[in-house]
């Protein structure tokens, strides 16, 4: 470190620079963006913690995105990518949140090591003494020129009036919004997210990383996905160079599916104006979240990878046999009566499909979750009607044991026919 460097950081304490990491960490722009936080705080453990001045992009790759060692930096730009993004995302802090932070820091392009320093305050240039004028006493302003600024104040008074009339009326219709007044069976399972003092996250798939795995016949795990290291598999793999340009041009979009969005647009009618739903994408998410939040997690497993928390205490998955090109929804302990899997079915009228939803604790037993899925789009959405319908869920209740709403799967046939609409039928249900 130069003697000019270390000076600065002497001249600022080492703990003030790791609480202002901190609190950017935990802002509104970090908080669910896992490897960029990984990321701000491994290179500020270097600099403040263990006195490196400069942390290199292979050290940063091997440590926060799990690539190995001698890694090829230039075959893979993981970090230099990771840290553009986590730029913004420190610049979005200090001129938002971190606004009347005193000292702030960036991470310099062509450097991975944050950098201190003192906001400068804005100081008003004084005018020099002689330059000083002494205020006249203002004129008094003639009644008919005060009018129009009466008038304006009448006018806001009355705009206040307005608004205010406004708001009672807006709560008076989101009293009148909420469908789960006088809907005894949707109370049950809806007001454990919707009245819950947790915040309760809907995870959406990602309908990108769903192709790469139909187009590669190859299931990765969820550490693998949060890692990126599939990336890494594909690009050492015997694939062709055009195949793997096409797999990455895949995976640089966003994607989401029509029958996840409606089923978000269902949830979200159950309480339009709930402060507690936050709808998160699946690529962008924490585990620390869903250790802690109640979660909704939309998609299978293949394309919302957050379904492998629960695959230990869920019957139900919606798996992909490339062989015949189709989804189908797997009953990995199937009880009497009940098929080991369920395909989905072409007709000449229309698609028979199947979905599922259960009710779950999270993966800590401290919070909710909600598993909605489906072998196709219209099989998720079907099964998101399920879930928020009075009529459907009174049926799947008068199948359970007690009164009491016990943790559940239930599986359902979806078809829509033609001249027919969509519907759902209970299959099987479990209980846990």
């Amino acid at each position: 470190m130069s003697s000019r460097r270390r000076e600065e950081m002497e001249a600022i304490r080492a703990d003030d620079c790791w609480k202002v990491i901190e609190r950017a960490a935990a802002s509104s722009q970090l908080k669910r963006a896992a490897r960029a936080r990984e990321f701000l705080f491994y290179v500020g453990t270097k600099l403040l913690k263990e006195g490196c001045a400069q942390v290199h992009e292979q050290e940063i790759g091997h440590a926060v995105f799990g690539r190995d060692k001698d890694y090829e930096t230039s075959l893979d730009n993981i970090v230099r990518v990771s840290a553009t993004d986590l730029r913004k995302r420190i610049d979005g802090y200090f001129s938002t949140e971190g606004a009347e932070e005193p000292l702030i820091f960036e991470i310099p392009r062509g450097s991975y090591s944050p950098v201190f320093r003192w906001r400068e305050k804005e100081t008003v240039p004084e005018l020099p003494e002689e330059s000083v004028a002494v205020p006249k006493p203002a004129p008094q302003i003639p009644y008919y020129r005060q009018l129009p600024f009466l008038l304006l104040s009448g006018l806001a008074l009355v705009l206040a009036f307005v608004c205010l009339l406004l708001w009672h009326q807006n709560q008076a219709l989101s009293k009148a919004g909420n469908r789960l007044e006088g809907k005894p069976a949707l109370t049950a399972l809806w007001s454990r997210f919707l009245n819950s003092p947790r915040q309760t996250d809907v995870i959406l798939a990602d309908t990108s990383y769903g192709l790469l795995e139909n187009i590669t016949n190859q299931p990765y795990t969820l550490n693998e996905y949060l890692s990126y290291s599939y990336l890494t598999k594909i690009q050492s793999s015997n694939m062709s160079a055009d195949r793997k340009a096409d797999l990455s041009m895949i995976m640089e979009r966003d994607h989401g599916s029509i029958g996840d969005f409606r089923a978000v647009q269902r949830i979200w009618a159950l309480d339009p104006t709930s402060p507690k739903l936050v709808l998160a994408y699946a690529r962008e998410y924490s585990a620390d979240s869903i250790k802690r939040d109640n979660v909704i997690v939309i998609g299978g497993q293949n394309a919302n990878p957050w379904q492998d928390l629960f695959s230990n205490q869920l019957g139900f998955t919606v798996e992909y046999d490339a062989a015949l090109d189709r989804s189908y929804v797997k009953n990995s302990n199937p009880r009497p009566g009940e098929q080991t899997s369920y395909p989905v079915t072409f007709r000449p009228d229309g698609i028979v499909g199947y979905g599922f939803v259960a009710y779950l604790p999270n993966p800590s037993h401290t919070a909710d979750a909600l598993l909605i899925a489906g072998t196709d789009s219209q099989a998720t959405e079907a099964a998101a009607e399920f879930a928020t319908t009075e009529s459907s869920l009174e049926k799947l209740f008068k199948k359970f044991p007690s009164k009491q709403l016990p943790y559940f799967s239930v599986l359902l046939k979806t078809a829509r026919l033609s001249g027919t609409p969509l519907t759902e039928d209970i299959v099987a249900v479990h209980t846990y």
